[in-house]
């Protein structure tokens, strides 16, 4: 098991745009609006007109999150449930009443869009990964981070995760809170009183859902002095606990 410290964090969702608004939010959760996108000024002209929405809030929440640090030497992990689904469903709309399609709105449409935009926008080569595991996908993120961090383990792993609404053809499909939002964690190998461990049980007791997306859901409790946090609706359950000095004595 490895035990990781959030060495800093970045959000953003429309109207919650800083560290401040934010802890506001945790103090007072609520659900999440799916309307707006960043204006993503720190990326070049030509790369900012090629992102999407998506691809705005993630890479927004990603560079918000690395300003200390060289942001080129990071490996990454980009989560997204429906990543670009909202664009295909366009294209293949248009594709169905024979109107022209576009390349570049296409080679957007591949689940790890955002990390090759990210991989761009900062000169970055290190390994990363796309993942999307369905109403899991934060939580396999995490553990996707984690193993990164198993094999290099002096340095620190970028974890973005993010979605924004589906299109209404698709949205009454799944049962999910709906919002756009963006989450990055800054995650490094740490045994000290501020790491938090990670686990995995059968998740034969369902567990209450809050009204906004998991990973919101960890940064609220990153935010308070909560000790655990367990999520997951199904087959398995996810358990974060921070290892704080109470829980290490009695261990």
């Amino acid at each position: 098991m490895i035990a990781a410290r959030v060495c800093n964090w970045s959000a953003w969702s429309p109207g919650l745009e800083d560290p401040v608004a934010w802890r506001q939010w945790a103090s007072n959760p609520r659900e999440l609006s799916g309307e707006g996108r960043p204006r993503a000024d720190f990326l070049p002209a030509m790369l900012r007109r090629r992102c999407g929405t998506l691809a705005r809030i993630l890479l927004t929440a990603a560079f918000g999150c690395c300003e200390d640090v060289e942001i080129s030497e990071l490996g990454s992990v980009f989560a997204s449930r429906h990543g670009n689904i909202n664009e295909s469903i366009d294209l293949l709309q248009r594709l169905a009443e024979d109107k022209p399609l576009s390349p570049t709105r296409f080679s957007h449409t591949v689940h790890n869009a955002q990390a090759g935009l990210f991989s761009i926008a900062s000169a970055n080569r290190q390994p990363s990964s796309s993942v999307a595991a369905q109403q899991d996908s934060f939580a396999c993120g995490y553990l996707e981070a984690l193993t990164l961090l198993e094999r290099y383990p002096q340095r620190q792993v970028l974890l973005v995760m993010g979605d924004v609404p589906l299109a209404p053809d698709f949205a009454s499909m799944v049962d999910e809170p709906a919002g756009s939002y963006g989450l990055a964690l800054r995650l490094e190998v740490c045994t000290e009183d501020d790491a938090v461990t990670f686990g995995i049980a059968p998740g034969d007791t369902p567990t209450s859902r809050p009204p906004w997306p998991d990973a919101i859901e960890f940064l609220r409790w990153c935010l308070s002095d909560e000790p655990v946090l367990t999520l997951g609706r199904g087959r398995r359950a996810w358990h974060w606990q921070r290892n704080t000095a109470e829980t290490t004595a009695a261990a």
